[in-house]
């Protein structure tokens, strides 16, 4: 398989195109023979005519992958060299990992796939998962045997979705396979398109290890600095000049307070919990985190209905604009945010709630959360809310000036601490 990597022969299939697969999939595409997967047939055809919808990829950057071929059909992906599976893997309505996604691309593999195969799977998932779930479902679908006739290699994702930085090619990429020839060969084949290098681990079980406590760890350290912004509420300081405070000591760790939400840092931890629960040990510190932290907007709303009391507002029936729904600041993707929960209580109190998110498309929101939305402050009278709550740190917002909403008796709430303080009534 090294020779197929050195001479550029080796074929390389991507199944999963969304955030993390198709930034991958035009990496190799632009040196290797690629197919790129998914079951979204509109998804296939937005991407065959130049665009991604996500916006991680720009119209020249898909352009440039001259190798690279888009489909939906399975029979595209028999003659493989390399099948990368970067499917979703997210939770259910109790917080137990949905692994749907990942057996159904390891059906599909399986049902293609030849001897002398790699599996990479780059899915966040709990260690021992590829092993213990996906291997089982390849062997199943295709008669062959693990480490004889096909093998598996686990790198894990490392895409911070609108980071137009630290993009595929600069990130450090872990990599492992089930054997010391199959690790070889996938770390090889990650050398050709990662110029920040590799790491390669030293088992799969490391590999996936590593992936799902990177979220984990920055998790409790934001659910650190959420229960602060709790208690220093009730002292009665700024939690953000606190914070830039023992921000000057060389080793304090610079977090921020804020809603924690998408399919990364507010699920991934729930991988590892659940596979410890599993071993018969039962997680205390890192679910104490995730209640913290998904506990959040509704604490923010909160905060904001007493400012609006004493500003002297009717709650019920009082109309508040809400800054953003996306899970993070310049980015279309609303999956998993915790802005919806500050919406959602919001109404819970009677509030009227208006959401503006220049980056959010309303019929996604409207499907995805049964809330209305805009896309644009243009023409709109700002002067008709009684509260304005900032939810997502978006460009469009910073530009802004809070004082346009101002009127008798408007509090304006900046969960992002985006705004100058003196020019807002409250924030996290």
């Amino acid at each position: 398989m090294s020779g197929k990597i050195t001479d550029k022969s080796a074929k390389v299939a991507l199944i999963g195109l969304g955030y993390v697969g198709l930034p991958l999939a035009v990496a190799f595409g632009r040196k290797f023979d690629t197919v790129g997967f998914d079951i979204k047939t509109a998804r296939i055809d937005e991407l065959r005519s130049g665009r991604d919808g996500t916006l991680e990829t720009s119209p020249e950057e898909l352009a440039s992958a001259t190798k690279l071929r888009f489909s939906s059909s399975p029979e595209d992906l028999r003659g493989r060299d390399f099948y990368i599976v970067t499917v979703p893997t997210p939770v259910d309505r109790y917080n137990t990992p949905d692994l749907t996604p990942l057996y159904r691309a390891s059906e599909t593999v399986g049902k293609v796939i030849s001897p002398g195969a790699i599996v990479i799977y780059e899915s966040t998932v709990y260690p021992g998962c590829t092993e213990e779930e996906c291997v089982p479902v390849i062997e199943r679908e295709s008669g062959l045997v693990f480490n004889r006739d096909f093998f598996c290699g686990y790198s894990p994702e490392r895409i911070n979705p609108g980071d137009r930085e630290h993009t595929l090619e600069r990130i450090v990429k872990i990599t492992s396979g089930s054997t010391p020839e199959t690790a070889e060969a996938v770390d090889a084949l990650y050398r050709t398109v990662v110029k920040a290098g590799t790491y390669r681990a030293s088992s799969l079980k490391v590999a996936e290890a590593a992936k799902v406590i990177e979220n984990s760890q920055r998790d409790l350290n934001i659910a650190f600095v959420n229960e602060l912004a709790k208690i220093f509420r009730l002292i009665g300081i700024d939690t953000r000049e606190v914070l830039a405070a023992a921000g000057t000591k060389w080793n304090f760790l610079k977090f921020q307070p804020g809603l924690v939400g998408g399919h990364c840092i507010g699920v991934d931890p729930y991988y590892l919990t659940h596979k410890a629960t599993e071993l018969g040990y039962h997680p205390e510190v890192i679910l104490a985190g995730r209640r913290i932290n998904d506990s959040m907007g509704r604490y923010a709303a909160t905060e904001t209905v007493k400012l609006m009391i004493r500003s002297g507002s009717r709650i019920l029936g009082a109309r508040v604009l809400q800054l953003g729904i996306t899970f993070k600041e310049n980015c279309p993707d609303i999956r998993n945010s915790r802005a919806a929960d500050v919406a959602r209580t919001l109404a819970e109190f009677g509030c009227k709630v208006d959401i503006c998110d220049p980056w959010a498309e309303p019929e996604e929101v409207k499907r995805y959360y049964s809330l209305d939305s805009f896309r644009s402050l243009e023409g709109r009278d700002l002067s008709c809310y009684e509260a304005v709550v900032l939810t997502v740190a978006h460009d469009e917002f910073r530009r802004l000036d809070p004082e346009r909403f101002r009127n008798s008796s408007c509090v304006i709430y900046d969960i992002k601490g985006l705004w100058p303080r003196e020019k807002v009534d409250g924030r996290l």
